[in-house]
Parts: structure tokens; sequence; C-alpha cells
């Protein structure tokens, strides 16, 4: 059964290596939303030298989206050198010290893959961190816990406060605060259908939504908002130590759109701070040349969109 896990495994990561490899210009568009004109990822690269952090905001299994993250990691970093730092939704902040010793070579991939609780589509995300290792850049496990998280879900925000003091590390400060208005209904539409909130079955605050409707609905902002809450504050962190500092943060798109979610909690830990949003969305039918470019320009500075036809990195 290993051998055959093992296989398959492979077999995945080749496919998607292939994908990327073929890959080109043609499997997607580039929107800005100030011109509602066609721009390059070179585009975007050259504006951050006047903004600080800039969210990706990703459908989990679009294989384009993950081909162009890592192509952006690598133009911020040809641009802006060690300045440049990856900030990821897909590793929890008490894995920092495993991550870290990953990058320094200190540990094998094996143990890394174990203790660090990498997603099941890491592969996806391997060629940034490979890259990171090589040129000796940082990145940050941005994201809660997954099980402050779920007691967010059942028993309230209020309940962390309980926690240890060694517990809260982990942590932004509390209390955080929980979402309101349209990012509430956002959050609620996907309670109800997923489909409505324009994201990815696999997001985490999908994952969050099912947790807390199916403990204790009354929470289910508390457990979403902490996730928001404690990638704002990894965020912020960098800058606290490096002023100078040029993040990428990788999100699931619901988490940045509209500048909403993570982005409205980062405004409140660090509000001088810059920041530029890209939401990168499939094209369906209409990709390439019947897209709006008016359609969906209120998700972000930019708007990618996505050839639909590449295949996904997995089903949902």
């Amino acid at each position: 059964m290993k051998n055959l896990l093992l296989l398959a495994t492979a077999a995945l990561f080749f496919s998607f290596a292939s994908t990327n490899d073929t890959l080109t210009e043609n499997n997607y568009k580039i929107y800005s939303s100030k011109t509602s004109k066609e721009v390059t990822l070179n585009d975007i690269i050259l504006e951050m030298k006047n903004y600080d952090v800039v969210f990706f905001g990703e459908e989990h299994n679009d294989s384009v989206a993950h081909f162009l993250q890592t192509e952006l990691f690598k133009g911020l970093y040809a641009s802006y050198g060690d300045k440049t730092t990856l900030s990821m939704e897909m590793f929890e902040t008490d894995c920092q010290v495993v991550l870290d010793e990953y990058l320094q070579g200190f540990i094998r991939e094996k143990n890394f893959f174990k203790e660090a609780r990498v997603w099941s589509n890491y592969r996806n995300y391997k060629p940034m961190i490979e890259f990171a290792k090589e040129k000796k850049l940082s990145v940050v496990a941005g994201n809660a816990p997954a099980r402050y998280v779920n007691m967010a879900a059942r028993k309230g925000s209020n309940s962390l406060n309980e926690l240890s003091a060694n517990a809260k590390t982990f942590l932004p400060p509390l209390p955080y605060d929980t979402a309101t208005g349209t990012y509430w209904k956002k959050f609620t539409d996907l309670m109800s259908d997923g489909k409505n909130a324009g994201i990815s079955a696999k997001d985490t605050s999908k994952k969050a939504a099912v947790a807390a409707n199916s403990m204790m609905p009354k929470y289910m902002v508390h457990s979403q908002s902490l996730w928001d809450a404690t990638m704002a504050y990894s965020i912020s962190k960098v800058f606290a130590k490096n002023s100078n500092a040029k993040v990428l943060q990788l999100n699931g798109r619901f988490h940045s759109d509209e500048g909403l979610g993570t982005v409205t909690q980062l405004k409140k830990y660090a509000p001088k701070l810059r920041i530029l949003i890209i939401s990168c969305i499939d094209g369906g039918k209409k990709f390439p040349k019947e897209i709006d470019v008016n359609e969906n320009k209120k998700l972000g500075d930019y708007v990618i969109y996505t050839d639909p036809n590449v295949p996904r990195t997995y089903k949902e």
C-alpha cells in the first residue's frame, strides 16, 4: 500500500510538473482594474516598487495560478533581492520552526512533510519553497493552527483567552476583530452555498464554515476571522523586523477579494502598509476572447483569468 501511495504521489507531481512546463502567456490574461487594460506579470512586479505587500488570491487547485505565483516570486526576487519574503496560508504558525529548519537545510524533506503538516497539494507550492531555500529567502508560516480555529468555532473567540501564554504566541493579540458587514454577508453566503462565494471548496474558509456550521453556528465568524487575523498579524511582524520588505502573500482568494478578510485585518495591524491585491479566477467559457474586464474589477487591483482547459491539480 505504501508503495502504491508513493507511485500515486509521484504521478501527480509529474503531471503537475509537466503541465507547468507547457504553460505560456496564452493560458492567462491579466487586467488592471484601474485602467481596464491587459497588463503583464512584469507590470505588477514593477509597480511593487511603490507597494509593500501583494496579496495573490488563488483557487487552490488552479495550475495556472500556481505557475504565476512561482513566476511572480522569482520576479520579485530579481527586482528586490533579499527584501523579498513569501507569506503563506498553507503553513500554520506553530510550524514556523520546522519550515525554517527545512529552508536552512537542517532537516530532510521527509521530516518537513510530516512535522510541518504540509497540504495534500504541497507539490503546487514546492517550487516556491525550493526557490526560497536556494536563495535563502524567508517564508512565513502565516495561518492559525487548526486546533485553535476549531476551538474558536466551538466555543467562541473569548475561549482562546484560556490558553497558555505559550499557545497564545501562535495567535494574533487577543481579542481580535471579527467580521462584520460585507465580509460577514459573503461568509454566510458561503455557509449556504460555496459557489456563491466564488471560491474553491478546498479553501480554508470553506473548512471553517463547515466546522462552525456543524458545531456552533453563532461562532462561525470567529473561526474565519481568526484565520484572517493570524495571517494579517504574521505579515505585520515581517515589517516590524524589516521595514523595507516586499511580501508576497498567498491565500485562497476569499481571504483577500475586495480588500476584505485578511486585507482588512492587516490594515488594522499596520495601517501604513501599501497593499496590492491580485484575484486569480477561472476564465470560464469567456476565456480568452470574450472576457468582460469590468465584471470582476472590484475583486482586486489586478484580476487574472486563467485558461479553463488547463487541468486542475486536483478535483473538487
